[in-house]
C-alpha cells in the first residue's frame, strides 16, 4: 500500500518540477521532489516494486544532496539576481542626475521647511541632514557617490568666499559696538566649555576623534557650520561621527534657542528705529531684477580665491585642507575692499545658502543610523554640558561688565547659531538696531573660528 502511494505522488511531482523548471525554482522544497527520476510503479511485480521503494529512498537522499545543484540552474540564477538589484538603492551612485536631484530637492526641502513651525524650531539644515539621512538608510539614495566628493572638494569651499563678502573687521569694529565685546566674551565662554565639557564627558568611545570632534564643535559654536566641517576636516574625523556630531548639535542648538527667547521674552522691543546701520547695509540690496551681474561676479571671485587658497595651500605643505586658508583671503579681501564685496553679498549670500543646504544633504546621505544611533548620546551630553556653561560664563561675565541682557542674548545667539539665527531673533524680537550689528558679530565669528578650534583643539584638547 506504502509503495501504491508512492507511485501515485511521482508523476505528479514530476509533473511539478516540470511544470515549474522554465520559471524559478519553487521557495519551499518537499520530498515530492524526491521521485524525479524514479521509474514507474509496476504493481504486477512485488520484487519491482521492492526495487521502486529502495530507489526511491535512494532518489531522496540524492536529491537533498544535489538541491544546491538545482538552485545554480541558469534560469534561477537570473531570477535571483535580478531581484538583488531591485533592492538598494533606488537612486544608484552611478545615476548622476537622480543623485544631483535628490540632494538639490532635499536642500530646497530644507529650506521650505524653516517657514513651517516645525522646520523653524528643527532649522533647515537639521532638517536636509535627517531628510537625507532617512534617504539613504532606507535605500532610497546611495550612502557613497561621486556627487558627494564634489560637493566636499568644490561646492563647499564655494561657499566659504560667499558667505563672508561681508567680512570688513574695520565695519565690525566700528558698528557692532559693546555687542561685539559680548560676542568676544561668548567665544571665551564657549572656549571655556568645551575644555570643561571634555573634561567630564570625554568621549572616550570615539577614540582619537573625541579631542577633534570637541575641537570641531567649538568653532561651530563660536562661528557656524561651515566652520565645524573646516575643523573636523583639517584634523581628520570620520563621516560618520562628523553626521553624529552635527545632528546632535543641531536639536541642541534648537533647544537652546528656545531657551534664548525664554530669557528674553521680558525685553521689550525698541520703540524707535536706528536706521543708519540698516541704510547702509540696504545700500547694496539689489531690486526686484534679478541680479545676475552679481550673481556672476560673485561666483567668478569665488572661484578666484578658492583657487588662490588651494594653491597656497599645496606650496606651502600646509596640512589639514584649504578653507582655513579661502577663509583668511575672502576675511582680508572683504577689509581691504569693503564697497566692491558689499556689492556681491546679497548674492553671494543667496547661493551659499544653497549650497550650504546641499551640504548638509550630502552629510545626512553619508551616514549611518546605526553609527550615529551609537555615537551621538556621547556627542550630545558633550554639547549639552559645553553650551549650558557657555551660557552660564557668559551671563556671568556680562553681568560682571554691567553689559545689557539683550546684548548678551544676542551675542550668545550669533555665538551658537551664527549671523542668520542672530539676525532673526532680533528682528523677531523688534530689536531693529541691532539686525545688522547681529549679522556682523556672526560674520565675525565665523571668520575667527576655525582658527580658533584649530589651535585649541590642537594645543590643548589632544593632551586632555
Amino acid at each position: 500500500m506504502a509503495t501504491h502511494l508512492l507511485s501515485l505522488r511521482t508523476p505528479h511531482s514530476y509533473f511539478q518540477r516540470s511544470h515549474l523548471s522554465s520559471r524559478q525554482v519553487p521557495t519551499r522544497p518537499s520530498t515530492t521532489t524526491c521521485s524525479f527520476t524514479s521509474v514507474p510503479h509496476d504493481p504486477s511485480s512485488s520484487s519491482t516494486s521492492s526495487s521502486s521503494s529502495s530507489s526511491s529512498r535512494t532518489n531522496r537522499t540524492q536529491t537533498f544532496i544535489s538541491l544546491p545543484l538545482i538552485t545554480k540552474r541558469p534560469n534561477s540564477t537570473r531570477s535571483v539576481t535580478a531581484r538583488s538589484h531591485l533592492n538598494l538603492p533606488l537612486v544608484s551612485p552611478n545615476d548622476h542626475w537622480g543623485t544631483w536631484t535628490a540632494l538639490f530637492a532635499t536642500g530646497a526641502f530644507g529650506i521650505w521647511s524653516e517657514k513651517t513651525k516645525i522646520g523653524s524650531t528643527l532649522s533647515g539644515a537639521l532638517t536636509s541632514t535627517l531628510v537625507a539621512l532617512a534617504a539613504s538608510n532606507l535605500g532610497i539614495i546611495a550612502n557613497e557617490a561621486s556627487a558627494y566628493s564634489v560637493v566636499l572638494e568644490f561646492l563647499l569651499p564655494m561657499a566659504v568666499p560667499l558667505l563672508l563678502f561681508r567680512a570688513d573687521l574695520r565695519r565690525v569694529i566700528k558698528s557692532t559696538g559693546t555687542l561685539l565685546l559680548a560676542f568676544l566674551i561668548g567665544s571665551v565662554a564657549t572656549t571655556v566649555g568645551t575644555a570643561v565639557a571634555y573634561a567630564l564627558v570625554p568621549m572616550r568611545s570615539l577614540g582619537q576623534d573625541s579631542w577633534k570632534i570637541a575641537a570641531a564643535l567649538m568653532g561651530r559654536h563660536i562661528g557656524g557650520a561651515v566652520n565645524y566641517v573646516a575643523i573636523a576636516e583639517a584634523l581628520g574625523v570620520s563621516p560618520s561621527v562628523l553626521a553624529a556630531g552635527l545632528a546632535a548639535d543641531n536639536v541642541i542648538c534648537a533647544v537652546y534657542f528656545t531657551t534664548l527667547f525664554a530669557l528674553a521674552s521680558k525685553i521689550p522691543p525698541e520703540t524707535s528705529k536706528s536706521t543708519n546701520d540698516v541704510t547702509m547695509d540696504l545700500e547694496s540690496e539689489p531690486g526686484n531684477k534679478l541680479p545676475v551681474l552679481q550673481m556672476a561676479t560673485a561666483l567668478a571671485v569665488s572661484f578666484v580665491i578658492c583657487k588662490a587658497g588651494t594653491f597656497l595651500t599645496k606650496y606651502f605643505g600646509i596640512q589639514g585642507g584649504s578653507l582655513p586658508a579661502i577663509t583668511a583671503i575672502v576675511v582680508i579681501l572683504a577689509t581691504a575692499f569693503p564697497k566692491q564685496f558689499a556689492y556681491l553679498a546679497p548674492s553671494g549670500e543667496a547661493m551659499a545658502l544653497i549650497l550650504m543646504q546641499v551640504f548638509f544633504a550630502v552629510i545626512g546621505a553619508s551616514g549611518n543610523v546605526w553609527n550615529v544611533i551609537n555615537t551621538a548620546p556621547s556627542i550630545f551630553v558633550f554639547a549639552l554640558v559645553q553650551i549650558a556653561i557657555h551660557l552660564a560664563v557668559i551671563l556671568g561675565l556680562g553681568k560682571l561688565f554691567r553689559i545689557d541682557l539683550k546684548l548678551l542674548l544676542l551675542a550668545s545667539n550669533a555665538n551658537v547659531g551664527g549671523p542668520t539665527t542672530a539676525c532673526g531673533m532680533a528682528t523677531a524680537k523688534g530689536w531693529t538696531s541691532l539686525v545688522v550689528p547681529g549679522i556682523l558679530a556672526g560674520i565675525f565669528g565665523i571668520a575667527i573660528a576655525t582658527f580658533l578650534g584649530i589651535a585649541f583643539g590642537m594645543t590643548v584638547l589632544k593632551f586632555m
